[in-house]
């Protein structure tokens, strides 16, 4: 689900030295382990709370594997992008495609971008509505309501009293601490899921046929949900900008560092998570937990927290691609270089005015809780997400970009890795697309007692 657009302090305070118009950028320069703290929050993030489910998908054995395969690719896609920025001189990533492929590249750029934390929004309604849900009906007698309506109640509440206000906001700066708290919350529940395993306090979750299976069928949805996980492309040159006496060599090693420990994370919380439930993994892991589970209903809170200080900078970049729209249209600019700093999502508008900005944020924010209501399984909305935007944002069109701009011949040495990766990207964004739209259901149990859980706490 990042982050899906992960919120990063990097990011944040970029936005607002936009709107503020300082001039001295020396200030905001990072030393080098400050940049891969920025770059290791932009990618660990929530995320990693499907990657059991990807396990149980994909195979255990061929799981971790593909999560290797899965990092190796974006850490080398990271930094094609910013080879890409080197040969264009347009360091941004609507700026690398516009000079690669004009305003195709540019609006196709746009449009996976908005789509991005347009369903990341709705995935986060999913969870918000699992977890507030499962820790509600705690407190609840078992038979006064269904779980339905709690959770309608749940959703609909928080987004009008809660996430709708902080949407409106005008000045990020209320949200600049939001990243720091998500990622030690994110460790927290690592922490929790690592504990419960080694405490054995689920040993009674049944084994089904396909547990510890090395290989199954689902690969593609698999590739989704991690290549969602580890999606961080967006802030690429936030952060290389960012940094001090930034150069190809220190961009690898920042991105090497931080890929790695991001597979770190996302590994041991596959192992645990899946090692604990195996076949029944969910794709969110939380649902697998008892409702009479305090522990877990503790840290199913702090993720919602998590959650909902991550969704209004979601709503923040949707709106600002569609704000560029407008500003784009009216102006009928055709230098494309005029228009570099507006084509990047985290540089706001200012000659659009409030009210139409109200009226953006609103259309976005209410037409993410309708579409929500559509299923209360969060794995296909990750495989969605991570198939239809996700791949292609981290994939393809960097791939694309640097075969358009690199002089060698497209089946060079220099050439040859970024046809490939436009090759994976493609082969599994297609297949994953077919095979999605048969089942957009899933095969969770967000809405039932486990088994399992029967006499759990009693």
């Amino acid at each position: 689900m990042e982050r899906e657009r992960k919120n990063t302090v990097t990011e944040i305070s970029y936005i607002l030295q936009q709107e503020e118009g300082t001039t001295e950028k020396t200030d905001s320069l990072s030393s080098l382990p400050q940049a891969l703290f920025n770059y290791i929050n932009s990618i660990v993030g929530s995320g990693i709370i499907g990657i059991p489910y990807a396990f149980h998908r994909a195979g255990f054995g061929l799981g971790l594997l593909l999560l290797v395969i899965v990092a190796a690719i974006t850490d080398y896609s990271l930094i094609l992008m910013v080879r890409c920025g080197h040969i264009s001189g347009r360091f941004s990533y609507p700026g690398i495609m516009e000079a690669a492929y004009g305003k195709w590249g540019y609006y196709v750029l746009s449009l996976l971008q908005f789509c991005y934390p347009f369903l990341a929004m709705i995935s986060y309604n999913v969870v918000v509505g699992d977890t507030l849900t499962a820790v509600l009906m705690r407190f609840l007698p078992a038979s006064s309501i269904s779980m339905g309506t709690v959770r309608f109640f749940v959703v609909f509440t928080v987004t009008v009293f809660l996430v709708l206000p902080l949407c409106l906001y005008k000045n990020i700066s209320r949200l600049a601490r939001a990243s720091f708290i998500s990622l030690a919350f994110i460790c927290i529940i690592l922490f929790a899921v690592i504990l419960k395993f080694i405490s054995g306090d689920y040993d009674v979750v049944p084994s089904v046929d396909n547990s510890w299976q090395f290989a199954n069928k689902d690969v593609i949805p698999a590739t989704g949900i991690m290549a969602f996980a580890f999606m961080s492309h967006h802030n690429t040159f936030l952060v290389y900008q960012s940094m001090r006496d930034a150069t190809l060599e220190k961009w690898e090693q920042v991105t090497h560092i931080s890929i790695g420990f991001a597979w770190v994370v996302a590994a041991l919380f596959g192992i645990a998570g899946y090692a604990t439930f195996r076949g029944l993994s969910q794709g969110d892991l939380l649902e697998n937990y008892c409702w009479g589970d305090d522990l877990m209903n503790f840290v199913r809170v702090l993720f919602s927290i998590s959650i909902l200080l991550t969704f209004p900078i979601e709503c923040f970049v949707s709106r600002e691609i569609v704000k560029n729209q407008i500003h784009r249209y009216k102006s009928n600019a055709t230098d494309p270089v005029e228009y570099e700093k507006d084509s990047d999502p985290v540089h706001a508008v200012g000659d659009i005015n409030d009210d139409l900005s109200n009226k953006i944020t609103l259309a976005i924010v209410l037409t993410a809780f309708f579409i929500s209501p559509l299923t209360d399984c969060l794995g296909p909305v990750l495989e969605l997400n991570g198939l239809l935007a996700a791949i292609p944002l981290a994939y393809i069109l960097p791939g694309l970009a640097y075969i358009q701009m690199e002089s060698h011949s497209l089946f060079s040495r220099e050439k040859l890795p970024a046809v490939g990766l436009v090759a994976f990207g493609t082969v599994v964004t297609l297949a994953g697309a077919g095979l999605l739209l048969k089942n957009l259901t899933g095969d969770c149990k967000s809405n039932i007692v486990l088994d399992y859980c029967q006499n759990y706490g009693s």
